[in-house]
C-alpha cells in the first residue's frame, strides 16, 4: 500500500506541474520586453513563440527576434531609430542551465523555462534548430545565390582580420609562425568551402606574399587555378590592404588595377574582369573604409547618433567611391560595377546613404529585407560589409547573401585563443557572396515587374498567380526574416503561407526578376 501511495503521490505531481506550466505566446516581438516577465516569476512556462540566441559570450541571452544595431534598419536619431533603441534596451533575457556551444541566431522551439526574475530564466525543455555550424558546413545558400537564375560568376569579398605572413608580433594580426599557421587553415578552408570565382579582400598584408599564398591554397584545396593581381607593392609593417585573388579558368583581369587613395591609402581599388566564356565584363570595386574607433573631432566627432567617431572621413569615402567610378568606367570602358567591402557604416548610415543617393543599389536590402547582416557587436547584429551595384549591372546579378560562419560564433574559436582548426571564426566578419550572370543586354527597371506574376485575395486568403517554378521569401514590416529558407511556388495559384493578421513583405523570384512588394493579412 506504501508503494501504491508512492506512485499516486508521484503522479499527481506530475499532473501538477504540468497543469502549472503556462503557454507564453509574444504576439508583438518587435517590441517585447523582459518586463513582461514579471507575472510568472517562479513558475515554470513554454514559450510557443520561438526564441534566438542573442548572445553567447559568458552566459547565453535570448530573445523573440536578432537583435540589430539600430542604424543597420533605421536612419541615426530618427523616430524609428529611437524606437529600436528602447526595443533592444530591454528585448533580452539571461537564459541559464543550457550545456553544449551554441552560436548566436540559433532558435529554440517550444522553449519551457523557469522564470527566476523578470530578465533569468532557468532552461528546462526546447527544441533547438537552424544557423548551427552543421547547417554552416552544408556550405552558403546557394538557392538564394541563384534566386534570379543560374549564376556563372561567384563573387566573394570578406575582411580577413588581418591576415598577415611576413610582419608578425607587431600586435596586429598573428604573433608568430604558429598562429599564422592556424590563421591560414581556418582561412583556406573557409575560403575552399566558398569556392568562389573571384575573391575580394580586406585586411590583408600590404606586398603580395599574403596573396600569392591564398591564391595558392585555394589552387591546391578546389584543383581549379588561382592567381593574384600584383599591385606592384611591397610588405610594410602590419598595414594592410584591398587585394584581389581570382580564378583564371574562369575569368581574367582587364586592364590595370586602379587605386583610390582618398582618405585611407591602399584600400580602395577597381579591377575589371572579363569572362573568358562569354567575353562580358565587369568592374569589381574592393574598399575598406575608415572604422569608427579612436577620438575624432568636428565632422568626425561622435555623435551620439549611432554612427561612431570618424563618419565625416567616411562619408568623404563614399563620394570618392562615386568620383572614380566615373573615371573608372572611362578607363575600363564599361558601366557595370559591383562595389565591395568593409565600409565600416551601417545599412542606413551617411556613407551608405551617400552610395545610394549615387544610384547604388544595396544588395543586402534588395534580395533580404532588413535581416541581412555580416557582423554582431555586443550582440547587436548588422552589416558593416558591403555588395552595391549600379543600375546597369543589378538585372545580371542573381542573388547575394551573407554566409555566417564567423559572426554568430564566439570568439573564443579565434586562431590565438584555441586550437580550433575549422573555418568558423577565420574572421569576425562573414563572407560576402554575390552570383552574376553577366549579359550586358539586360534592362534595368526601378521597379521590377515580372509579367502576369501578381499577389491577389480570395477570402481574405492571399494567393500568389502565374510564378510556377519559382520561389518566395517573407519578411516582416521591419525586414525581419520569417521564412528563413525560399518556398518553392509549384502551382500557377499559389496559397502563401499562413500568417497571424498583419502586414508583411514578400519577395517573389521568378522569370530571372525580383517583384517585392507588401501583403496584407486580415
Amino acid at each position: 500500500m506504501r508503494r501504491i501511495s508512492s506512485i499516486i503521490i508521484l503522479v499527481f505531481g506530475l499532473v501538477c506541474t504540468t497543469m502549472a506550466q503556462t503557454t507564453v505566446t509574444i504576439t508583438d516581438i518587435d517590441n517585447w520586453k523582459y518586463t513582461e516577465l514579471e507575472p510568472y516569476v517562479g513558475q515554470t512556462i513554454r514559450f510557443s513563440t520561438p526564441m534566438y540566441v542573442t548572445n553567447n559570450y559568458n552566459s547565453l541571452t535570448i530573445s523573440p527576434r536578432r537583435i540589430f544595431s539600430p542604424t543597420n534598419q533605421a536612419y541615426p536619431l530618427s523616430d524609428a531609430y529611437n524606437s529600436i533603441l528602447t526595443a533592444n534596451r530591454y528585448g533580452n533575457i539571461t537564459l541559464n542551465g543550457v550545456s553544449g556551444y551554441h552560436r548566436l541566431g540559433e532558435r529554440i522551439l517550444n522553449l519551457t523555462v523557469k522564470v527566476n526574475s523578470r530578465n533569468n530564466v532557468s532552461y528546462v525543455s526546447g527544441t533547438w534548430s537552424g544557423n548551427t555550424r552543421s547547417d554552416m558546413e552544408k556550405g552558403y545558400d546557394e538557392d538564394i545565390v541563384n534566386m534570379r537564375g543560374e549564376a556563372s560568376i561567384i563573387v566573394c569579398c570578406m575582411n580577413l582580420e588581418y591576415y598577415l605572413v611576413e610582419n608578425l608580433g607587431t600586435g596586429y594580426g598573428p604573433d608568430n609562425y604558429s598562429e599564422h599557421q592556424k590563421q591560414r587553415a581556418k582561412v583556406s578552408k573557409a575560403l575552399a568551402t566558398i569556392n568562389a570565382d573571384i575573391y575580394g579582400f580586406v585586411e590583408i598584408e600590404q606586398g603580395q606574399s599574403a596573396l600569392a599564398e591564398l591564391a595558392s591554397d585555394l589552387t591546391r584545396n578546389t584543383g581549379r587555378n588561382f592567381k593574384y593581381i600584383n599591385d606592384g607593392g611591397s610588405a610594410s609593417s602590419s598595414y594592410t590592404k584591398a587585394g584581389y585573388v581570382y580564378c583564371s579558368d574562369v575569368v581574367s583581369p582587364y586592364g590595370s588595377l586602379r587605386s583610390n587613395n582618398e582618405g585611407v591609402n591602399n584600400r580602395k581599388k577597381t579591377q575589371a574582369f572579363i569572362e573568358k566564356r562569354t567575353g562580358e565584363k565587369f568592374l569589381l570595386s574592393i574598399n575598406h573604409f575608415k572604422a569608427k574607433s579612436g577620438k575624432g573631432t568636428g565632422d568626425n566627432a561622435d555623435k551620439d547618433d549611432g554612427q561612431g567617431t570618424y563618419n565625416g572621413d567616411r562619408v568623404k569615402e563614399a563620394k570618392s567611391v562615386l568620383s572614380y567610378y566615373e573615371k573608372d568606367r572611362a578607363y575600363f570602358g564599361d558601366n557595370d560595377i559591383l562595389i565591395m567591402g568593409d565600409l565600416n557604416a551601417y545599412a542606413m548610415e551617411d556613407p551608405i546613404t551617400e552610395l545610394k543617393k549615387g544610384g547604388m543599389i544595396d544588395l543586402h536590402r534588395a534580395f533580404h529585407a532588413d535581416s541581412s547582416y555580416s557582423y554582431v557587436y555586443r550582440g547587436q547584429a548588422g552589416y558593416l560589409d558591403h555588395a552595391l551595384s549600379n543600375q546597369t549591372l543589378y538585372p545580371q546579378i542573381t542573388g547575394m547573401v551573407a554566409y555566417h560562419i564567423n559572426s554568430d560564433e564566439s570568439d573564443q574559436y579565434t586562431y590565438d585563443k584555441s586550437n580550433d582548426l575549422t573555418m568558423f571564426r577565420c574572421s569576425d566578419h562573414d563572407p560576402i557572396i554575390v552570383g552574376l550572370n553577366l549579359d550586358s543586354t539586360l534592362i534595368y527597371t526601378p521597379e521590377e515587374v515580372i509579367e502576369d506574376v501578381q499577389v491577389y485575395y480570395s477570402t481574405d486568403i492571399p494567393y500568389i498567380r502565374n510564378a510556377q517554378g519559382g520561389a518566395y521569401m517573407l519578411y516582416q514590416m521591419d525586414g525581419q526574416k520569417i521564412t528563413h529558407e525560399p518556398i518553392n511556388i509549384y502551382t500557377s495559384e499559389e496559397p502563401i503561407l499562413k500568417l497571424r493578421k498583419g502586414i508583411y513583405i514578400i519577395n517573389i523570384y521568378a522569370q530571372d526578376k525580383c517583384l517585392k512588394t507588401k501583403i496584407i493579412v486580415h
